[in-house]
């Protein structure tokens, strides 16, 4: 699956979990910070991931570090899918 595809689909993910479209203007804003995403969310990302995209993503296997940003989610997905 090419990288623009997948963005696409976090971005989609993202914006419906976390109730706000800023998401898809800064792909650098911090999630956790700004208080868009919390564990349950974070649950319910990863397993729209694995239903959306095929990739199955355990929470123990990530840091909230490494999956704190869009761009930080997208750049996981891919390394996974390559």
């Amino acid at each position: 699956m090419e990288e623009k595809k997948v963005r696409e689909i976090i971005l989609d993910l993202l914006e419906e979990i976390c109730g706000d479209d800023i998401i898809r203007e800064e792909l650098d804003i911090n999630l956790l910070e700004e208080d868009l995403i919390d564990s349950l969310d974070y649950t319910e990302l990863l397993i729209g991931i694995e239903e959306n995209i095929g990739i199955i993503m355990a929470p123990s296997e990530l840091t909230r570090e490494e999956m704190d940003t869009p761009n930080k989610i997208v750049a996981q997905v891919m390394k996974r899918i390559k």
